[in-house]
């Protein structure tokens, strides 16, 4: 039987990446303390550059002050892998699960979530794959999404980003992980334009069926209520 979650779908606009790493830390600490149930977020972002903890100097191929100049975002930020690209028409997807429901098994979480967008993407024909060795999701030789997550006292944060039609120029400025590897998108698979609308619904199903999850809709401000720490009693005085 499915566990009852939550889905917060922010891809009406574009969500400032700051923004979206402060919430996330809101949510997790609520789900840590069983205020809140597993569930998602699903958003784009402004123009930014994410350095994971695992970036080496030569993952970036200009350096830091270039891209700030250049009008992009630059944010070290705690999640496993390399510097990687955000920017509009890039599905994003952060999960906020307890893993302790999944064996509490890291490695197992990211080929779920591997796997959910793999789905997704051969819902729309394209044949898409995992590379032994490379993480992320693969179409042929060309990188069509990326994961990377952290976990804190056992719940998730981060996630995955799906290439659906983006501009891809901004990833000849690093080293996309680190691998060297060319990029791609839906819009460049199918040949035709490709909107985060039309894949939002396919993915949020995918994502529902890999982890036993049925996603009730939610808004921001009841979310955000519902994480807040509970208010003490006032003591009684006199």
């Amino acid at each position: 039987m499915r566990r009852d979650g939550w889905l917060l779908n922010l891809i009406d606009g574009i969500t400032p990446y700051a923004q979206a790493w402060d919430l996330q830390n809101v949510l997790v600490a609520a789900r840590r303390d069983d205020r809140l149930a597993d569930g998602l977020i699903l958003l784009e972002h402004e123009p930014v550059f994410t350095i994971g903890r695992s970036t080496r100097a030569d993952h970036l191929l200009f350096p830091r002050d270039h891209l700030l100049a250049e009008g992009f975002g630059v944010y070290d930020i705690e999640r496993g892998g390399s510097i990687t690209y955000h920017g509009p028409r890039q599905l994003v997807g952060y999960p906020i699960l307890d893993l302790r429901a999944y064996g509490e098994d890291v490695v197992g979480y990211m080929r779920r979530l591997e796997e959910t967008v793999l789905r997704t993407l051969r819902a729309f024909g394209i044949d898409a794959d995992r590379r032994p060795g490379f993480p992320g999701m693969w179409v042929g030789e060309g990188k069509i999404g990326a994961v990377g997550v952290a976990v804190k006292r056992k719940v998730t944060m981060h996630g995955f980003a799906l290439n659906v039609d983006p501009d891809l120029s901004p990833f000849s400025l690093i080293n996309p992980c680190g691998l060297g590897k060319p990029v791609t998108s839906m819009a460049r698979v199918l040949g035709r334009p490709v909107t985060l609308d039309e894949i939002a619904p396919v993915y949020v199903k995918q994502f529902e069926s890999v982890y036993d999850l049925r996603l009730a809709p939610v808004t921001r401000e009841v979310l955000v209520a519902r994480a807040a720490p509970a208010t003490p009693a006032p003591v009684p005085t006199g």
